[in-house]
């Protein structure tokens, strides 16, 4: 079968490319990315170059396409991420460090994290909630529970 997408690198993109391998300052998967595609310039299979690098077929088929489609930066970098919604909006957010502030429980001597998610779920703030979202919300207010 004929590949779809052929490699064909400039002698400033080759160049380019081993100065990314010699050095190794960057992350690991720009320099596999970097030899994926060097590899592939050189005519090699993309079994052969999946089994060299240890990736798999289809990674060293979406790199060669990423080259095809954007170039050597679009294919050697990662994609942004989209930001994951937040657990808890700006009233329960607020409810939450009120809480926290407040006295805590009869027969303890401060709240715990674990104690306020059981609190916001127990009163129906919100469905559920783990302690860690309830220690990063704290952090991020830069609330000293200390």
């Amino acid at each position: 079968m004929a590949k779809k997408y052929i490699v064909d690198l400039s002698e400033d993109e080759v160049a380019q490319l081993q100065s990314i391998i010699k050095k190794g300052k960057h992350k690991a998967r720009t320099i596999t990315r970097a030899n994926i595609l060097l590899m592939a310039a050189e005519g090699e299979t993309d079994q052969a170059i999946a089994d060299t690098v240890r990736v798999h077929t289809a990674t060293v088929q979406r790199i060669r396409e990423k080259f095809v489609i954007g170039g050597l930066d679009f294919a050697l970098k990662d994609e942004a991420h989209p930001p994951k919604p937040t657990k808890l909006d700006e009233k329960q957010e607020a409810f939450l460090i009120a809480t926290a502030c407040s006295n805590p429980p009869e027969g303890r001597v401060r709240w715990t994290m674990q104690l306020l998610a059981d609190h916001l779920v127990n009163l129906g703030v919100i469905d559920s909630i783990s302690d860690e979202t309830i220690r990063q919300t704290l952090k991020k207010t830069k609330l000293n529970r200390g």
